[in-house]
């Protein structure tokens, strides 16, 4: 009888600790497909599909909410990729069903290599709001169709909530913050090394070139050739290459518009403890633009 006992007190113990150890599979910033799949009824994740919505309707994660990534990133004059105001965003994330607990996994496609990166500019966003416990797919939704798992055609209505959000500041800086710092922080370069050397430019830059002093650390090189996140141990070391091993020194990340840079920011402030890293919203687009603003080559 004292032994049964025992069993039934070690099984009440392993009921009440397998949510937790459910629930702890999920952690940011990269979270792989089979980790996704056991947490889709955890009730602390909100999964949020960035995708248009017709993307969503064609077939989309069981559980996934959806939001546009044409909501989290603006045109604002010529400046591609920026914050629309913060009262539209909290409203965005409050009818999404997120608030500041919770753990938000963001779902894109990477059918071109711009697509991968709406879902770290949206992480990127979250976290600057306040919500600070954010991951996104590796591979996204191409991995989880890639892996043969299910998918659904039900429009999911999160239940909203009134989110009010708390700013953490400095996660974006502007043309000034950057010119004010130039020589103090670590500034570093996102985009290609062709784009980086000045060989090569995209259309709506202004000139080829980079922010004088800027380093190179190109977002491809966070990939494997599957298209998924590289181990740790090699992000690791791509980034110190670049960034120096001081995880308090200020690191201020940018590329064309400031939306690639953020698949850097994200690894290395979430996976790689970087404690002091920025994004400079602007980009080339806006310094390379300004006679006043130092360049390079």
């Amino acid at each position: 009888m004292k032994k049964l006992q025992i069993w039934k007190a070690l099984l009440v113990f392993l009921l009440i600790l397998l949510p937790a150890a459910v629930m702890a599979q999920i952690s940011g910033p990269i979270v792989s497909v089979g980790d996704l799949e056991k947490n889709l009824t955890n009730p602390k994740v909100v999964v949020l599909d960035v995708r248009k919505v017709e993307e969503y309707k064609a077939g989309h994660i069981p559980s996934a909410v959806n939001a546009a990534y044409g909501s989290w990133a603006i045109k604002k004059g010529d400046l591609l990729n920026e914050l629309p105001p913060i009262d539209d965003l909290a409203e965005i994330i409050g009818s999404a069903g997120i608030n500041k607990d919770s753990m938000v996994v963001i779902i894109g496609k990477t059918d071109k290599v711009p697509d991968q990166f709406d879902m770290t500019r949206v992480a990127w966003t979250l976290k600057y709001l306040g919500v600070p416990n954010v991951a996104i797919l590796s591979g996204g939704q191409n991995q989880w169709v890639k892996e043969n798992k299910p998918l659904s055609q039900d429009m999911v209505k999160a239940k909203a909530k009134s989110f009010k959000p708390s700013i953490t500041d400095k996660l974006f800086v502007n043309k000034a913050y950057v010119m004010d710092n130039l020589g103090k922080a670590k500034i570093i370069d996102t985009r290609g090394p062709a784009f980086y050397e000045g060989k090569e430019k995209l259309a709506f830059v202004p000139k080829s070139g980079r922010i004088k002093g800027a380093v190179n650390l190109p977002v491809g090189a966070l990939y494997t050739p599957e298209g998924l996140y590289k181990d740790k141990a090699t992000l690791t070391a791509l980034a110190q290459k670049a960034a120096g091993s001081d995880p308090a020194k200020e690191i201020i990340l940018y590329c064309d518009t400031g939306k690639t840079c953020t698949s850097w920011a994200l690894i290395l402030t979430d996976m790689l403890g970087y404690k002091n890293v920025k994004i400079y919203d602007g980009s080339t687009m806006e310094w390379l633009a300004d006679p006043a603003a130092p360049s390079e080559p």
